[in-house]
């Protein structure tokens, strides 16, 4: 049988304030205080045991599972990578894979875990690849390729810049999705183990090697996090077999660009007995039934350990999380169930040497740190060179965009390009002496502006129902559009953060921004249905983080923009333009 393998990234380096005072959730149920000894022995024996090179649920645990858990014991997903399975898959007919439960399982569950997502409400017939990425960071030739697979489409093809500095490309078809996985592997990327119950893309400091301010260059501890996950991309069965999906981000910037406070392990940066390592935080995590922010495990690794712990924390989800109701099954369900000390425990007895130590005083990321904006041109610690960040409205961007990004960070720059959270690329080791003429290339000019208006800068938006079939509302298009008239309508004295999700999934983390729109339907004022949104406000991100709140549910989407206006004059210091001048 033939094997298609998926192999991978880069490679590390070692390192170099911060008082993690990141809170519960927003409706944290206080962990119970118990201790190690007082949990049911039964509750910690582990649900999962290895077969066949598999990790699969053990038969004395498979009652009242969730739906998504019987499709991966009918079948591993894994199988599709690394036994050829997607060869063989790819060459049948559409009509014959739907005339089977087990391949059409296939093309809508399995092939998630390749990250291939049908999108079969939309797009029937077509599926959008996700990426490995590590901390955001791509070449012009990576870009290059891309930019080939989704031209092909035409019209059905285009590329999003996501929430975790990765690249999603659609309208790909089942027929070339070997060719493309090879073509992948040629030019050093993956889609591996990017959908469903697995590692997402590990995600740290958009301008890391290059800030003049950085506490250390997370690149090396991202890449060594993705290599291991994905066992150098060939495929680690030992955690493609997890309750839920599981973030994973690395802070290097008092900035906190990496939302530690969204993200089930987050490595802060702190020093203990001279050491550099970094503090833990566990947990966090958006669904629709409940938002959590990571609190303290009360642990401290050395930046050598960030492997084993990273290890001991996904075996102790893997092997204790529950498996039923899918709402319920993060890691932060798993962690208020046992308490924070039993969980604690169970990491600690999965390190070598069974030792894990309490948390470093001496935290590196500064508390009163007013986080910096990377968009626009910024002297980097490379003397004579500089970064510039180009805002990508709502993170869309065609294959003739890809191409021209591609150029530009030859010609302009070191052939490098990165992503960010907020949907934005920065193009990094630009000679000062080269910076003028960039920014006269039309691409920036026309396109993707270094100096966008207040408003649109901190622009975020989800797929939307163009493409996603659980997405209520569309969202990209309406984002920009509601955001051009409500810029005709006041002036804003500083950036006003909002975000657009389609729905109560939260992709697009409503719940951190200033402004946040949750797509639904609801009702107008002659009482029929339409699109709509609950909107939420106060989401903070950095040092103080804090998630928003309900501000009104139920809004028709053609009602949104006076009720932005009036949230950005009555709390965001905004101006009438008539007043203004």
């Amino acid at each position: 049988m033939s094997t298609l393998r998926f192999p991978g990234t880069a490679a590390p380096t070692p390192p170099v304030r911060r008082r993690s005072r990141i809170h519960a959730t927003t409706d944290q149920v206080a962990a119970p205080s118990s201790s190690p000894a007082q949990a049911e022995s039964s509750r910690l024996e582990p649900r999962v045991e290895e077969r066949g090179g598999y990790w699969v649920l053990k038969e004395g645990f498979r009652q009242g599972i969730n739906p998504q858990e019987k499709v991966k014991l009918e079948k591993e997903p894994m199988s599709l990578a690394m036994e050829g399975g997607i060869s063989e898959l790819a060459k049948i007919p559409l009509d014959e894979i739907e005339a089977s439960k087990l391949t059409k399982d296939d093309i809508d569950v399995r092939l998630k875990w390749l990250g291939l997502f049908h999108r079969r409400k939309h797009q029937y017939g077509r599926f959008m690849m996700r990426l490995k990425l590590p901390n955001g960071v791509t070449t012009s030739e990576q870009t290059r390729y891309l930019a080939s697979v989704i031209r092909k489409y035409g019209e059905e093809g285009c590329a999003d810049v996501t929430t975790r500095q990765n690249w999603q490309i659609r309208g790909v078809v089942l027929p070339d999705v070997p060719e493309i996985i090879e073509g992948l592997n040629q030019v050093g990327l993956t889609s591996l183990q990017s959908g469903m119950d697995n590692v997402r893309n590990p995600v740290g400091n958009p301008i890391a090697g290059i800030d003049p301010e950085e506490i250390v260059d997370t690149r090396p501890y991202t890449n060594l996090l993705s290599l291991f996950i994905t066992a150098n991309s060939r495929g680690n069965p030992a955690f493609t077999n997890l309750p839920r999906k599981w973030n994973v981000c690395v802070v290097g910037s008092h900035d906190l660009y990496e939302h530690p406070h969204i993200n089930d392990l987050a490595y802060m940066p702190a020093v203990k007995d001279g050491k550099f390592g970094f503090n833990l935080l566990v947990g966090g995590f958006f669904s629709p039934k409940r938002c959590a922010e990571a609190i303290p495990l009360d642990a401290w690794v050395p930046a050598d350990d960030i492997i084993p712990v990273c290890k001991a924390v996904l075996e102790a989800y893997r092997d204790l999380g529950s498996r039923g109701n899918r709402q319920k099954t993060r890691m932060m369900w798993l962690i208020d169930e046992l308490g924070i000390e039993i969980f604690r425990s169970e990491v600690a007895k999965r390190m070598p040497g069974a030792n894990l130590e309490r948390s470093a005083e001496e935290e590196l990321v500064q508390k009163q740190w007013e986080r910096r904006d990377y968009l626009g041109v910024h002297p980097q610690k490379q003397e004579g060179y500089s970064f510039v960040g180009l805002h990508v409205p709502v993170g869309r961007v065609q294959a003739d965009d890809m191409d021209e990004l591609a150029r530009l960070a030859d010609e302009y720059g070191s052939g490098e390009l990165r992503l960010t959270v907020e949907q934005n690329i920065i193009i990094p080791n630009i000679e000062n002496a080269k910076l003028d003429t960039l920014l006269k290339e039309p691409l920036l000019i026309n396109r993707f502006s270094p100096t966008p208006p207040l408003l649109m800068k901190g622009l975020v938006a989800c797929t939307g129902n163009q493409f996603c079939g659980q997405a209520i509302i569309e969202t990209k298009a309406r984002a920009l559009k509601v955001t051009e008239e409500v810029e005709r309508r006041v002036a804003v004295i500083r950036p006003v953060r909002m975000h657009w999700t389609g729905c109560p999934n939260t992709c697009g983390q409503v719940q951190v921004a200033d402004i946040g729109f949750m797509g639904c339907m609801t009702r107008d004022e002659n009482g029929k249905m339409c699109e709509g949104a609950d909107v939420f406000v106060g989401g903070r991100i950095g040092s103080d983080s804090h998630l928003a709140d309900v501000y009104k549910k139920g809004v028709p989407c053609k009602d949104l923009v006076p009720l932005v206006v009036d949230i950005l004059i009555n709390h965001f210091g905004a101006v009438p333009r008539e007043v203004e001048e």
